[in-house]
């Protein structure tokens, strides 16, 4: 298959004419495959109510067909169509936090194929902010249906040059809309039981959801192992994120005793004959001995180190590295959705340093 590729700048505006964006619809309409920014990650997107573009998205991804997608809508009117029993608490979050990287789960309509869902009854939307998003839903006339644009288990890319690395070739067109602000995935919020319950962590925190509607749960399985369960939202029970390295996170009571620890590895792996990586803050790249340090970020930027963590991943990955060793991120804000992030592309491989 011949891949389009195609820039279309983040600023377009409603009256803007654009012909990419027009092909772009018409190869939605048509049951094709578009890959497109968000100000989360790039979409891999379908018509949501195809069920042969469905299965054309878990096809190019190689995704678990129970993995279920996340329906993109540019209306409000449009949740009414696919969704049942909205509760008033998801209208206050939708007034806040729509557009933006928020998903909210419902239970769905019978229009919704049940290749969209995953097989379950409920189904996932959000409205994402990113200007070319909102303008290709809106153009299209299609609620799209867009899990992340990488092969199943890797990275997810957030800059059109990752989706070309994964998906050229296997789908239809590739819309280079710039980096993706956020760089780690919506916020997944389940609206279908008594308490409102968050099954993905991200850029909206269970604070800032508390403030608008009172008591959120997060569901225990977001720092843990989820292997017996029927995932109800991307991400909860499969390998996600993972580079090509094998890779783990390193904890410690302080930094100087996870530099230590670091090293201590680093050596031992290099001696196997192995090249070794780590992750690293500013603050600590210099202490590091590895064959290849690359800094996140600084520690106390949480926006910074979530739109660098995929792009970080990847680097490691062209660079040839065999294993890497990572810091930790966890903190207040991010710092739970980074290192959800950051766990399972590790395997849930976790280190503890030794104090002295």
């Amino acid at each position: 298959m011949n891949t389009i590729i195609a820039a279309v700048d983040s600023g377009i505006t409603e009256e803007e004419p654009n012909q990419d964006l027009e092909l772009a619809s018409e190869i939605l309409k048509k049951g094709g495959l578009v890959a497109f920014p968000t100000e989360t990650v790039y979409g891999l997107g379908g018509d949501a109510l195809n069920p042969d573009a469905s299965r054309k998205i878990y096809s190019a991804k190689g995704r678990p067909s129970d993995n279920p997608l996340i329906v993109h809508i540019a209306d409000e009117t449009d949740l009414q169509k696919i969704a049942k029993d909205i509760p008033e608490a998801a209208y206050k979050l939708m007034d806040v936090f729509w557009p933006g990287p928020m998903t909210m789960i419902f239970h769905k309509k019978p229009i919704v194929p049940d290749s969209t869902t995953g097989g379950l009854d409920t189904v996932a939307v959000r409205m994402p902010s990113h200007n070319v998003a909102y303008e290709l839903i809106r153009r299209s006339g299609v609620m799209i249906a867009a899990p992340s644009a990488n092969t199943s288990g890797r990275p997810s890319p957030t800059m059109a040059s990752h989706v070309r690395e994964d998906m050229e070739g296997k789908i239809d067109m590739i819309i280079d809309g710039g980096d993706c602000r956020y760089g780690i995935e919506s916020t997944i919020i389940d609206m279908t039981g008594e308490v409102p319950t968050i099954l993905r962590p991200g850029y909206i925190t269970r604070e800032m959801l508390e403030d608008v509607i009172g008591t959120v749960e997060v569901d225990p399985a977001i720092l843990g192992e989820a292997a017996h369960v029927r995932p109800k939202a991307p991400g909860m029970k499969y390998t996600h994120y993972a580079p090509k390295g094998i890779m783990y996170i390193v904890e410690g009571e302080s930094s100087n005793s996870v530099i230590r620890c670091i090293n201590r590895m680093v050596k031992e792996r290099q001696m196997a004959g192995c090249k070794v990586g780590v992750l690293a803050t500013r603050y600590n790249a210099m202490a590091y001995e590895a064959d290849e340090v690359i800094v996140i970020g600084d520690k106390k930027d949480e926006l910074m180190i979530s739109s660098n963590l995929y792009r970080t991943l990847r680097e490691f990955d062209a660079r040839g590295v065999d294993y890497i060793y990572s810091e930790s991120f966890a903190g207040s804000s991010l710092g739970t959705a980074i290192m959800n992030r950051l766990i399972k592309a590790a395997g849930h491989r976790v280190i503890q340093a030794p104090s002295v």
